[in-house]
């Protein structure tokens, strides 16, 4: 079910409209059987335009609409009448879809406001009529444009989350957990690696009425960066939260080794996301005492903020909103 219910990527086949044909025809009047050209312009073909919408979260209203085929302009016609254009076609996408063309992989368009239109496959432009030719030593023009034909190919919607936090870790590290504790978000949790497949969103609800959303990423393994395990699917998401918290658990057998090999899967996939905000927390924590947080505190990066937490107990669970909090307001400055 969770499978079917985001769906994060779609290929589509678009093709714009035709420009509609300019028209080659001449004025006859009662009293002038040759007043003149009089032919019309063909009329545009029809936009095939993305509208970014706040209140969709993923592709799945796309995934069955495998063909777009705008509708061409109609032809100009005498009486200096202009085709009509044809009519465009609007396709509404969660803020943060980027359009890529499949051959080239270049980014052709990126939504991230609402209400946000992108003209993305332009129709083509319709012909210009006879009329349009005349001049003082031509006023009997016998041409006219044919109209501009659209463009076609297969396109691909992407999605990349937008949330403010990103929970990043190996799978069954608790993001799921920690996630159904601080938001009201109920994701799939089980004790098996590979939980979660596809990002959960949650708004975390903070003080006097402020808020701030969180996502649960797909698990990251060692080798992600080259596909393996969920690899580009996971990283695609965690391009687009400004903070990074790394869910390590106290049970682990080597928490610095565990945070280096995160790093180094997200670096080789994008150096950038290092300029990222990042905060680690501590997961399963109610199991230490205090020699043992002071010892996995002394493996852990001193230019990282750290919180140790327990989503069973929500031990830390205030202290980690008040960080993140602090973080993204920092980060927003």
């Amino acid at each position: 079910m969770e499978k079917s219910n985001f769906v994060d990527q779609i290929r589509v086949f678009c093709r714009s409209g035709h420009g509609g044909a300019g028209s080659k025809h001449f004025m006859k009047t009662k009293f002038n059987a040759l007043a003149g050209p009089d032919g019309g312009d063909g009329g545009r073909g029809a936009h095939i335009i993305l509208r970014g919408n706040k209140h969709l979260w993923t592709l799945l209203h796309l995934r069955y609409y495998k063909n777009v085929h705008a509708e061409n302009g109609e032809n100009g016609s005498g009486s200096n009448c202009t085709g009509r254009s044809g009519k465009d076609i609007i396709i509404e996408v969660p803020l943060g879809t980027i359009a890529r063309d499949e051959e080239t992989n270049v980014k052709e368009a990126e939504l991230l406001e609402d209400g946000q239109e992108i003209i993305w496959i332009k129709g083509g432009r319709g012909g210009l009529g006879n009329a349009q030719f005349a001049t003082p030593t031509n006023q009997a023009p016998e041409h006219a444009q044919p109209g501009e034909p659209g463009s076609e190919g297969w396109k691909v919607l992407e999605l990349k989350v937008l949330a403010d936090v990103g929970l990043v870790g190996f799978p069954n590290a608790g993001k799921s957990t920690l996630l159904s504790v601080m938001t009201a978000a109920t994701p799939k949790i089980a004790d098996y690696a590979f939980t979660t497949i596809t990002p959960q969103l949650g708004m975390v609800e903070y003080r006097d009425g402020k808020s701030f959303c969180i996502a649960d990423l797909p698990g990251i393994i060692e080798g992600a960066a080259e596909g393996k395990g969920l690899g580009h699917r996971f990283l695609r998401h965690i391009e687009r939260n400004p903070i990074l918290l790394f869910l390590i658990p106290a049970d682990s057998q080597d928490h610095k080794k565990e945070f280096e090999i995160l790093i180094n899967e997200l670096e080789k996939y994008n150096p950038e996301l290092l300029h990222k905000q990042f905060v680690i927390a501590v997961s399963k924590s109610d199991m230490l005492d205090d020699e043992l947080k002071e010892a996995i505190a002394k493996e852990l990066p001193a230019n990282v903020p750290h919180i140790f937490i327990s989503s069973i107990t929500q031990k830390g669970i205030k202290s980690l909103k008040d960080l993140l909090w602090a973080t993204l307001s920092e980060s927003n400055a």
